[in-house]
């Protein structure tokens, strides 16, 4: 399940040009959707939103497990905490399972942008000819990234209008190219059927969501690197 490893950190992965930076915040207090590969669940993708006037806080959990003949054979959680004030973003908090491999990434507002502090999982090294390395320390690097960069979070639609992220996970940047395909109407769990604009992304992020017409992410979809297909399916 390496592959899967690979494709969900990315999904996790300018201008505002879109309904985020109207008065009129789209969404409600929550927002959940569950996660299917090749039809089939495998778990839930969920946001809780918090408004005290300009501030406001996103808090979102990622909990996905694979199965191959009953047995756990991928595992993924992934928590964060955002802040924003005024839709600038001030803070965010992350912790992510990948299947055993653990990060996490710290990021605060300052005065020269975005201070991100990243923290990567210990790597198992090759044994040398001459020594065995074995396991090696956890990496922690640091980095300032442009105050106007957005999270990988996709519930901001003001990202279709960047051509780079700031990865959640890795706490690096994601480059990518983000192009407009079209409408289309998108199936909502309870059967209903909303009207939103698809956007294909390209890049360091490969992808395809979709956002209604009040702004809000209604739908995902990619390929998972090992041919499977992943598609994100909104409860309403």
């Amino acid at each position: 399940m390496r592959s899967l490893t690979a494709t969900f950190a990315l999904i996790l992965s300018g201008t505002a040009v879109t309904p985020a930076t109207a008065q009129e915040f789209p969404y409600g207090q929550n927002l959940t959707f569950d996660v299917y590969r090749n039809g089939q669940p495998i778990g839930q993708h969920t946001l809780v939103f918090q408004q005290d006037g300009a501030n406001r806080t996103v808090t979102i959990a990622v909990d996905l497990t694979v199965r191959a003949l009953g047995v756990v054979a991928y595992r993924y959680q992934h928590n964060s905490k955002e802040v924003w004030s005024n839709n600038a973003l001030q803070a965010l908090e992350a912790r992510t399972d990948d299947n055993g491999q653990k990060y996490s990434v710290s990021v605060k507002r300052g005065s020269a942008g975005l201070a991100v502090e990243r923290q990567s999982p210990a790597v198992a090294v090759a044994a040398a000819a001459t020594s065995d390395q074995g396991l090696q320390p956890s990496t922690v690097a640091r980095e300032v990234l442009p105050a106007s960069m957005l999270p990988t979070t996709h519930w901001n639609m003001s990202q279709v209008g960047q051509s780079t992220l700031l990865n959640t996970q890795y706490g690096t940047r994601s480059k990518t190219r983000i192009t407009t395909v079209g409408r289309e109407p998108v199936k909502l769990a309870n059967g209903a059927t909303v009207q939103a604009t698809r956007y294909h992304y390209t890049g360091d992020i490969r992808m395809d969501q979709w956002f209604d017409d009040r702004g809000r992410w209604v739908k995902s979809a990619f390929p998972a690197m090992d041919g499977s297909s992943i598609d994100y399916v909104l409860r309403e």
